[in-house]
């Protein structure tokens, strides 16, 4: 089961000049935007860029500097940054216009970073969410807010980069990214809509009805192209006003959200023929709680959920996959430090879920 590492040796000597860009480019430049790039790409006013070669060796000379502290969000993204580097095919890639800011007073997580790929073409790049619990909960915030910060951050990055930009845009983002990726071509000048020529969602979550009923989106839609792995969850979230293609992952559950696990074979991802029936029930169930849920509750709900999860130390998504039984115990235990109405809101729109599931579970048992 070869993944963007074996893409990488099987064709990292190749240009885009020689081997068009494909949708494995797009997932690695997607996950790059995850590599933490403070002081090393230069900064958003600076017109030049450097680079991915360059890039590396100056995180290198920095990982030897005392004091040095790097937080990787994924434990495979300094291989990947020196896979891309001693490559061909990426090597020379030019990177600039990092931005990343983070504000936790306005649930902001925002970073971006354009990328020239030498074949006329630029890659704007917007990161997703991290595994963190933190993170995932902006990802939810959409159920109940039409417009999320990130996504306002996003327009004004490409309305401010588009200018310094020589050539053609491709537009991209993995997670949450996926999502600023579409808003923002959607919400940009019609002028800059024109230069982009595809928009990249990778197991993204999707928007409100009013969204993908405007004229924006209308203008951009059919420049997506969406994927999403056989079990997903983040990329059901929401309407998707668009259809998306089912790839294969090496791993289950929830850790098929890692662009890492996704499955390639030669210059294309390996498809699927649909969604695994644990993934049809989770969304279907989902779907129909949600819809059940006005505005207000669920913007309750989404908080104190956060609030249960923060006490009951539960750091990351994956973390919660792979201890739930711990996990579900302290979750219990600090049903009891809250109030006793919102303790009955909380179990009564548990109940409605649960119920939900219940009507769907056919869903669940229907044999692949």
């Amino acid at each position: 089961m070869a993944n963007m590492f074996d893409y990488l040796s099987w064709r990292g000597d190749l240009s885009f000049l020689d081997s068009p860009f494909n949708p494995i480019d797009n997932i690695i430049l997607s996950q790059l935007s995850y590599f933490t790039m403070d002081e090393i790409i230069p900064e958003l006013k600076d017109k030049t860029g450097i680079s991915i070669d360059l890039a590396v060796r100056i995180f290198d000379e920095k990982s030897k500097q005392p004091g040095f502290n790097f937080t990787s969000q994924f434990k495979e993204d300094p291989h990947l940054i020196r896979a891309l580097g001693s490559s061909r095919r990426f090597g020379n890639c030019q990177l600039f216009g990092y931005e990343n800011l983070i504000d936790t007073d306005r649930q902001l997580q925002f970073s971006a970073m354009c990328i020239y790929t030498g074949d006329g073409y630029c890659f704007i790049a917007f990161r997703g969410t991290d595994s963190s619990i933190v993170g995932w909960k902006e990802d939810f915030n959409m159920s109940f807010k039409e417009v999320i910060p990130s996504q306002i951050e996003a327009v004004k990055y490409i309305e401010r980069m588009s200018p310094k930009i020589k050539g053609h845009l491709r537009v991209g983002g993995h997670s949450k990214g996926g999502n600023l990726a579409i808003y923002a071509s959607s919400q940009c000048s019609k002028k800059i809509q024109k230069r982009i020529k595809k928009i990249y969602c990778n197991d993204a979550p999707g928007f409100h009805k009013k969204f993908l009923l405007s004229e924006g989106y209308a203008a951009v839609k059919n420049k997506i192209q969406s994927y999403v792995p056989q079990f997903s969850v983040i990329g059901m979230v929401l309407e998707h006003g668009y259809d998306s293609t089912i790839i294969k992952s090496s791993e289950s559950g929830l850790m098929q959200h890692s662009l890492y696990s996704w499955e390639v074979m030669c210059n294309d991802l390996v498809r699927a023929e649909k969604t695994t029936a644990g993934s049809r029930f989770v969304n279907k169930t989902i779907r129909e709680w949600l819809d059940k849920q006005d505005i207000a509750h669920r913007e309750q709900f989404t908080e104190t959920l956060y609030n249960i999860l923060s006490a009951a130390d539960v750091k990351s998504i994956y973390e919660l996959e792979k201890t739930w039984f711990t996990s579900a115990g302290k979750m219990l235990k600090s049903l009891t430090h809250i109030d006793d109405e919102t303790r009955k809101f909380v179990f009564k729109t548990i109940v409605e879920l649960f119920r939900s599931a219940g009507r769907n579970i056919e869903t669940f048992m229907k044999q692949e």
